[in-house]
């Protein structure tokens, strides 16, 4: 048995400084040749002991590690851990949060947050960008402890007062913290580290406190057995030149060599991957599997925990965020343990809504949260939105359930080009609980539509009292000016009056010149009505009702209607019933 390296997830909201941190770390520049300077992939740097001590100077004399080091994966500011997974929960043994001070908690913060306490994993906070604070004075490379001593006393102040507020809003979301200097028990507080990536101030704090965390808290957890079969999590597919489809890949667990039988979780997870390994190919030592600056180094074998690239023939249905396991002995028994690991288990309705994400990890994350949010799921799966997806939400017998949520995953140009001729919604988002609040939302605006509808198909209440001095015509059709006492008239309407009987119909409602198809209550219009004569059947300030037919007023007993609209209902059972008992029951 041997420790292996503990693998440290940092994430955090976009541009809080999460890479440019790693940056600092590696003396690499990383972010630079990102798109705009935002990590666009999952990475992996591998941070030798010997470099931490090198970093750490003088805090670490007198200190000895077991750990051989740290392996920090970095993931985009727009895609959590959660598609990183290992058999049993996240990849990740430890994470940084990193939080800028001059922003404090944002909407991918609560996501990070909500995401560390559901797979229960040990986290510290990088509060980050420090340099940014008005009078402070940047000591490079420094540790937090010294360079804070050399600051002014009012700066000093506003960072201790931003830690406080920090502090505060971390217990809001249930989170118990403190300065990582006043902390007597790492166990029950999340340690803050004011640091400064682009100074390097705090560096050494940051990896002191992640080393000793990991030596005190995970030694059992880390030690691994070097001859296993390895076991590690896919984190991309990247064509490269001279070698095809290669995976990116986190190595947690064992021992893998070239020349080894693998098996690898496939897009169909009823058929994994079994390939042979042409190639290993390790970053040097502080250098980026994303995004290296050197060559990679042809490895023979390689040991948890490592980031490393794999050649090999037919990668290319491979599912990034699946798992890669060796073969050593019982073939099918490592394929079904794959293929039982890349099942999507999720409890699914017979009418709900299609959910769609880029990994396993991360359909699971949503389909945890819709069930909070009692959003019923008929389908969940991995992968782009496709014609498929599109015609089955189509069918959902539920107006609501007509949606697509799509968590980090683009449409097909197939789909997207026939996207305007389904009645389909879809809901894109790269956080996870923002994008149940989209539907929610949504569901609200769609349920109001539904309403609306059915107010135009339904025949409503309505009240109406003709108003003297302004009959304009006696008949053929009579053209009376009318009140809206209650609920609303639409043309082409039948009226009746208090005894039941049946007046005519509305022909047309006018206000001032312009022709209307509708009148709310309060309003004063004209309308004319066939069949009548004012003076005879109809006279100034009769009460009319709407005449509403049995079925349509079945149907109103069961909607949300207004106070105006229950009293005239009420008044127009009343009228039905004395001819009809059981009228509407």
């Amino acid at each position: 048995m041997s420790t292996r390296q503990p693998i440290v997830s940092v994430l955090g909201h976009v541009d809080h400084g999460k890479s440019t941190i790693l940056d600092k770390i590696r003396g690499t520049n990383v972010v630079a040749r990102e798109a705009g300077g935002i990590t666009q992939h999952i990475g992996a740097t591998e941070v030798p002991l010997e470099t931490i001590y090198e970093l750490c100077g003088d805090m670490a004399k007198g200190k000895s590690f077991s750990v051989p080091g740290l392996l920090f994966i970095d993931t985009p500011g727009h895609h959590s851990f959660i598609t990183l997974r290992s058999r049993g929960g996240a990849l990740a043994d430890l994470a940084v949060l990193v939080i800028d001070v001059n922003q404090g908690i944002q909407p991918q913060t609560i996501e990070s947050m909500k995401i560390l306490k559901k797979y229960k994993t040990p986290f510290i906070i990088a509060a980050n960008k420090i340099d940014l604070l008005e009078g402070w004075r940047a000591h490079k490379e420094q540790p937090f402890v010294l360079t804070v001593r050399n600051q002014p006393e009012s700066t000093v102040a506003k960072l201790d007062q931003i830690i406080y507020d920090l502090v505060g809003k971390l217990y809001e979301y249930g989170i118990g913290a403190d300065r990582f200097d006043k902390i007597e028990d790492f166990t029950k507080t999340v340690a803050i580290i004011p640091l400064s990536g682009k100074t390097g101030e705090g560096i050494p704090d940051l990896l002191l406190v992640l080393v000793g965390l990991a030596q005190r808290f995970l030694e059992d957890q880390l030690e691994s057995e070097q001859e296993e079969a390895a076991e590690g999590t896919v984190l991309e597919l990247k064509e490269e030149k001279g070698l095809g489809t290669t995976l990116d890949v986190i190595i947690y667990k064992g021992e893998i060599k070239k020349g080894d039988s693998v098996a690898i979780s496939s897009t169909d997870p009823s058929k994994p991957i079994i390939t042979k390994i042409k190639a290993l190919l390790k970053p040097k030592p502080l250098d980026e599997i994303r995004d290296p600056t050197q060559r990679f180094d042809s490895v023979k074998t390689i040991t948890a925990a490592a980031g490393i690239k794999i050649a090999a023939q037919n990668l290319e249905t491979a599912l990034a965020g699946g798992l890669i396991k060796v073969i050593r002995g019982d073939q099918e028994k490592v394929v079904e343990e794959i293929r039982k690991e890349s099942e999507v288990n999720i409890e699914l309705a017979a009418d709900g809504i299609i959910a769609k994400a880029d990994a396993i990890g991360s359909i699971e994350a949503l389909a945890f949260e819709m069930k909070n949010a009692e959003m019923p799921i008929r389908t969940a799966r991995i992968g782009k939105i496709s014609k498929k997806d599109l015609v089955e939400a189509e069918t959902a017998t539920d107006p609501t359930h007509r949606i697509i949520l799509a968590f980090n995953v683009d449409m097909t140009p197939e789909a997207q080009a026939e996207l305007k001729d389904h009645d389909v919604t879809v809901l894109s988002n790269n956080v996870v609980y923002r994008l149940i609040e989209d539907y929610q939302v949504w569901k609200k605006k769609k349920k109001e539509e539904i309403e609306g509808q059915k107010r135009m198909e339904i025949i409503f209440p309505g009240k109406i009292k003709l108003l003297p001095n302004c009959v304009f015509r006696v008949s053929k059709p009579a053209i009376v000016g009318v009140r809206v006492l209650a609920g609303r008239i639409m043309s082409g309407q039948a009226l009746i009056k208090s005894d039941g009987k049946m007046i005519g119909k509305i022909r047309s409602i006018q206000s001032g010149n312009q022709s209307q198809p509708v009148a709310l209550m309060g309003q004063e219009v004209a309308i004319s009505i066939d069949d009548v004569t004012v003076g005879r059947q109809l006279k100034v300030e009769d009460i009319l009702y709407i005449d509403i037919p049995e079925g349509d007023a079945r149907k109103l007993q069961k909607m949300d209607l207004r106070s105006d609209e229950v009293e005239v209902m009420q008044e127009v059972m009343q009228i039905k019933r004395k001819e009809e008992p059981f009228w509407a029951m």
